[in-house]
């Protein structure tokens, strides 16, 4: 690892409305701060998911601003019949198009023809590459040799001052499991020292997988061990630069299609835990979540800076005073909750380098 740079925030936020919202609204303070990485989230039309990943991309990625993204969960398959070329291929031409500078995310696991594709979005974007290394409880890959490392730079034509490395630990689900996987990601990052990376993060998720079997009506706090993780990490570290990774206020896999509409919700982000709230649906309409915000920043769990701290949470004190129409909906709701995270998190290393 690298001493004395500067701690980066690394949020893994699922390529979704909600989470674009959040990052196209988040400030200048904030944008200097993050590297996020957008998952693309399969569905049957991989065509369609294609597109309207790079259409909200335009919209939220700032110029000059480089978006990492991974396409990992998506099949690798041909696109369009009769054209050459994965989704990899395809998101690269056309962020291109729209001028967005991409960073592919690849795994030394991936399929030669991948890492081909891969080599010649890097070639265009030159931005270089993110290396992402699972060591997720229930993941079966080993962590890359020497040679294998070799090899994988040898086919992306890079040096490894181009790669950032992103070690992912996935869920973390109890306080046995962080510590498990604190050792583990100390383990790989010695493993890989070898290697002048260009960043290095440890990633992880601690947030629930859905909201089933919380009470409703009032704020219950989860425990935000992910951020726990990481100071575990760094504190093994001897005082080098690790940047920190999470996946925002969702669970690290990708989600299971929703059914039906959601009761009113937000996932509020605190110093130590997040405050999860779930009004049930009483009122016509979404008009539950206009009592669940005034609630909310009535409680002691509104910051002293209020709707200053980012667009989510001026969106929340318009809701609690009624000066909104409509209370929105899930896709607004996960935007409100991110932009807010976004801004604690990145406030938060910077001032104090914790998250």
């Amino acid at each position: 690892m690298r001493w004395g740079k500067p701690l980066a925030y690394v949020p893994i936020l699922k390529g979704k409305a909600g989470e674009f919202s959040a990052l196209e609204h988040v400030t200048p303070a904030v944008r200097s701060c993050i590297r996020p990485v957008m998952e693309l989230v399969p569905d049957p039309d991989v065509r369609d998911v294609l597109e309207t990943f790079c259409d909200r991309a335009m919209d939220a990625v700032p110029q000059g601003s480089v978006l990492t993204v991974d396409s990992g969960a998506l099949p690798t398959v041909q696109v369009l019949e009769g054209d050459a070329g994965g989704p990899m291929a395809r998101l690269s031409e056309s962020l291109g198009l729209r001028g967005v500078a991409m960073r592919p995310v690849v795994r030394y696991t991936d399929p030669q023809h991948v890492l081909a594709e891969a080599s010649q979005a890097i070639a265009l974007h030159q931005s270089g590459v993110c290396l992402r290394v699972p060591i997720a409880v229930d993941t079966s890959e080993p962590v890359p040799n020497h040679g294998q490392i070799r090899g994988l730079l040898r086919v992306l034509r890079l040096e490894p001052e181009e790669v950032d490395l992103l070690i992912d630990a996935g869920p973390v689900d109890s306080s046995v499991t962080r510590d498990r996987l604190a050792d583990r990601a100390l383990a790989t990052l010695r493993a890989l020292s070898w290697w002048r990376w260009r960043r290095e993060c440890v990633a992880a998720g601690a947030f629930p997988a859905n909201l089933t079997g919380f009470p409703r009506g009032q704020a219950t706090p989860v425990a935000r061990r992910d951020a726990q993780l990481w100071l575990k990490v760094l504190s093994g570290c001897q005082g080098r630069s690790l940047d920190f990774g999470d996946f925002g206020v969702t669970h690290p896999r990708m989600p299971v299609k929703s059914r039906g509409t959601p009761d009113p919700n937000m996932r509020y982000t605190t110093p130590d835990d997040w405050q999860v709230l779930v009004y049930p649906r009483v009122r016509a309409g979404n008009d539950d979540f206009f009592t669940l915000s005034a609630d909310l920043v009535d409680s002691s769990h509104w910051p002293v800076t209020g709707a200053r701290t980012s667009w989510g949470d001026a969106r929340l004190k318009e809701c609690a005073m009624r000066q909104r129409s409509k209370a929105g909906g899930g896709t607004e709701w996960r935007a409100w909750a991110t932009s807010h995270h976004l801004a604690v998190v990145a406030a938060s290393l910077t001032a104090q380098g914790r998250p």
